[in-house]
């Protein structure tokens, strides 16, 4: 009886003040007393102690709460979801697109654990991690059976502290063991169109005509630092014209775009939101800081979401960029993170939905149909949209040249195997271990992070395949082509 009363007890103070808000907000069932709802909660705690006294096996509690608290969500959208205690690091880490670790890259391919790619500058990459290494061990224990999971744990930890990974090289058959100290590690949101001699992006896709290529894999906290930073860079070099990649960017936070909006919109509105039991909050551009005077264009495609449409529809409204590509993907609701049971888990609620400037909705809603407004849509003689084949090839262009790839200096033949570096050349210098802190993402995919591809580095094969043509951006490239010498006649 008094195992059945804590329970009770428990789950109904954690309720109380719910039910209290219900009832003084009044919100869709104004007829409902406070007792009503005390009734209907009563009978949910009842339900749990049951399953919790008479099941036929024993039950985890929180698991049961958990299941009824996912429950209560799918009744919701999509877009709102439980984080639970097991969750809730990784989740911060994407927001944050910073964490503890040494900044790689890594899959599973034929049961081996494999690195993609280091990221520039980390611990990894100044300990010679290249695309393409096995990882036989961490820290002594084999990875033969482990998970992508369970790797991604083991390879994240504090700043400062040791991991010892035991490698084998591309085309090598020695194993070698690299000691490398985690650091702080900050996943870049902000890629250009390829990788210069010294592995940074270069962001110049046309030096003779000075266009610009900005690639946005997420709205993060620091993503307008970024662009901001990369335009100014840009602008030192004679840009005269920029296109701003989002394709694939499932968007991120709503403060990161409204802050990337700014940067290019003199005036006017940005987004505007409004939710059920929240007032219409508004936002306006800021003329200080914005980079005008030059032609633009937007690459979107069916899976840019979210604060990628937020800043396409933005710069379409205020006629600052043409938008190419075609129409994205629709989500237009703005969900807030709420903290559970003291910061351990959290409730990602939707609690408003957005609008574009011109007032225009964006969210596609269940059973939408095509000739419904939602989304962005590209102007008409913009429009060009990827068969699924030729998009699973854009995919994978991209993904190749974001990896980093070996250099001469970083040793992968048998005749300088077995040497292992020191502290001080697997780690770097202090500066090397611990990142400038900055916000996520995929991003787009995050470092340490399990991730599908199963095809990691072909050195062979890569010269040899045909080159992929990105038909979006050739004919993103000629627009401005024509905008440019438009302007010079």
């Amino acid at each position: 009886m008094a195992r059945r009363t804590s329970i009770l007890a428990l789950v109904l103070l954690s309720l109380m003040g719910f039910t209290t808000l219900v009832a003084s907000e009044k919100l869709d069932k104004p007829d409902k007393t406070q007792e009503e709802y005390y009734d209907l909660f009563r009978t949910l705690v009842d339900a749990i102690d049951q399953v919790d006294r008479n099941y036929v096996k024993e039950v985890d509690r929180r698991e049961l709460v958990e299941a009824a608290i996912e429950g209560v969500l799918s009744k919701l959208d999509p877009y709102s979801t439980y984080i639970s205690p097991e969750e809730i690091s990784r989740f911060r880490s994407t927001v944050e697109s910073h964490f503890g670790g040494i900044g790689i890259q890594v899959t599973m391919d034929d049961g081996q654990l494999k690195v993609i790619s280091p990221l520039v500058g980390t611990p990894a990459y100044k300990a010679g991690i290249v695309a393409g290494d096995r990882i036989l061990a961490i820290d002594g224990k084999t990875t033969e059976e482990i998970t992508l999971e369970d790797a991604v744990k083991m390879l994240k930890g504090k700043d400062g502290t040791k991991v010892t990974l035991t490698i084998v090289h591309p085309g090598a058959t020695k194993r070698i063991e690299v000691p490398v100290v985690r650091g702080q590690i900050h996943v870049d949101t902000v890629l250009g169109d390829h990788r210069g001699d010294n592995d940074t992006w270069e962001y110049v896709l046309d030096g003779k005509q000075g266009i610009g290529y900005i690639r946005v894999t997420a709205f993060s906290r620091d993503t307008a630092t970024e662009i901001r930073k990369t335009l100014e860079e840009l602008r030192k070099k004679g840009m005269r014209a920029l296109i701003l990649d989002l394709r694939f960017n499932p968007g991120g936070l709503l403060s990161s775009a409204i802050e990337v909006s700014d940067l290019f919109v003199p005036d006017g509105r940005i987004v505007s939101t409004k939710g059920r039991n929240s007032p219409e909050r508004v936002w306006d551009a800021r003329k200080d800081g914005t980079f005008d005077g030059f032609p633009m264009v937007v690459l979107v495609n069916r899976y840019s979401a979210s604060a990628s449409e937020i800043v396409s529809a933005c710069l379409q409204d205020h006629k600052r960029a043409v938008v190419m590509g075609e129409r994205t993907w629709g989500k237009g609701s703005v969900q807030n993170v709420i903290n559970l049971d003291s910061g351990h888990s959290a409730l990602k609620l939707t609690t408003a939905a957005y609008r574009r400037p011109s007032g225009k909705n964006i969210h596609r809603f269940k059973n939408a149909k095509n000739d419904d407004e939602w989304g962005v849509m590209p102007d008409p003689v913009h429009r060009l949209r990827l068969p699924d084949g030729e998009m699973l090839g854009l995919i994978e262009y991209q993904r190749r040249r974001d990896i980093v790839r070996p250099h001469p200096q970083h040793p992968s033949a048998d005749t300088t195997q077995g040497e292992t570096p020191t502290d001080d050349e697997a780690a770097g210098d202090d500066s090397a271990t611990k990142s400038d802190e900055n916000q996520t993402t995929k991003s787009a995919s995050s470092a340490e992070e399990a991730t599908s591809e199963k095809d990691v580095v072909d050195q062979d094969n890569t010269a040899a395949e045909k080159p992929f043509v990105d038909r979006q951006l050739q004919m993103a490239v000629g627009y401005l082509s024509d905008e440019l010498a438009r302007v010079e006649k």
